[in-house]
């Protein structure tokens, strides 16, 4: 099988764990990457000797796609540049780093119809893979992202840089549109939040209470989600999930006894709780996400993580920045 032609933009810390997956690859074949940074470039070709090219269009004439991993503010330049030229893009999230230009490259893709997929990497986290069998409808949602502070990635605030996997895994499962948002954030090392609490209320009675924080002593990537049959945790960093369920003694689909533990409910009488911990696969989600790229442009089918999925939780992320910018300048008058 022929293999697709990709170039890299970018190869600072994340663009390395770029080059190392697109090499263990399958379906790629690495042309090469550009970045300005004499320093990136030097220790990239000395890691994995690969090609420096001196320009993002002496690149392109000699790849089928792109995997862009350079800062937010350079994503739009490049991916439409990529675009025009007729070339399949993976964008690192955010996507953009204004809404305006996540709805110029909306318009490029339909108008090249090109394949672009964005780099919201929990997609494809175990714990999350190993609920892809399940009904999931939640009602009520909570996440906490917190991580040590690090200069790298400061250029935005922290619902661009953390929350915004979180944003678009609830999107993802809540799919109903977002009808109120409430937020309070403070910067304390940078000059954007560094630490955020937002509040979404969606269209079909779904709540989601999300944290951010990257000032925090201890690291933690968890999300709660509760529906009407199950309550379901995720834990991103250890990659696990566990989903608890209530029974009514007869129902028919009861698990057998020995897995259940029986309990008595002041209104409903007695139930039955079961806990599940499905297997979650070990994968390198960054190579899968890279692994599935390939496959929509072998296949010409949509990618998992489309262009409108990336931009839908930009939109929401810009409506907090809004938010928690209001309520800063109402807290000074």
């Amino acid at each position: 099988m022929a293999k697709l032609r990709i170039g890299l933009f970018g190869a600072g810390h994340l663009g390395k764990i770029h080059l190392k997956c697109i090499l263990a690859t399958e379906q790629w074949e690495l042309v090469g990457f550009y970045d300005p940074d004499d320093k990136n470039a030097a220790s990239a070709i000395a890691q994995y000797g690969v090609r420096r090219f001196s320009s993002p269009a002496a690149l392109l004439c000699e790849v089928d796609a792109v995997d862009i991993v350079t800062p937010t503010p350079t994503h739009y330049r490049l991916a439409a540049q990529a675009m025009r030229a007729g070339k399949h893009v993976f964008i690192e999230k955010p996507v953009t780093a204004t809404v305006s230009e996540g709805r110029r490259l909306l318009k490029l893709a339909a108008e090249t119809g090109v394949q672009v997929q964005v780099g919201h990497v929990e997609r494809f986290n175990p714990a999350y893979l190993a609920l892809r069998d399940m009904a999931l409808r939640p009602m009520f949602i909570e996440c906490h992202r917190l991580a040590a502070f690090q200069p790298r990635g400061t250029e935005v605030a922290v619902i661009l840089d953390l929350m915004i996997h979180d944003l678009d895994l609830v999107l993802h499962l809540v799919q109903a549109p977002v009808q109120r948002v409430s937020a309070s954030g403070v910067a304390v090392l940078s000059n954007t939040p560094d630490i955020a609490n937002v509040r979404l209320e969606f269209a079909n009675g779904c709540v989601a209470n999300l944290t951010a924080s990257r000032i925090s002593l201890k690291q933690m990537r968890k999300m709660r989600l509760f529906q009407q049959d199950a309550y379901i945790s995720l834990d991103f960093l250890d990659k696990n999930a566990q989903i608890v369920r209530l029974f009514d003694q007869n129902a028919p689909n009861l698990p057998p006894q020995e897995q259940l533990m029986e309990f008595e409910t002041p209104a409903a009488g007695k139930k039955w709780l079961h806990l599940q911990m499905p297997e979650a696969a070990p994968v390198n989600a960054i190579q899968m996400e890279l692994e599935t790229f390939a496959e929509s442009i072998l296949n010409g089918t949509e990618p998992p993580v489309p262009l409108r999925d990336g931009f839908a939780a930009l939109e929401v992320a810009h409506r907090i920045l809004k938010e928690i910018e209001q309520r800063l300048a109402a807290a000074k008058q």
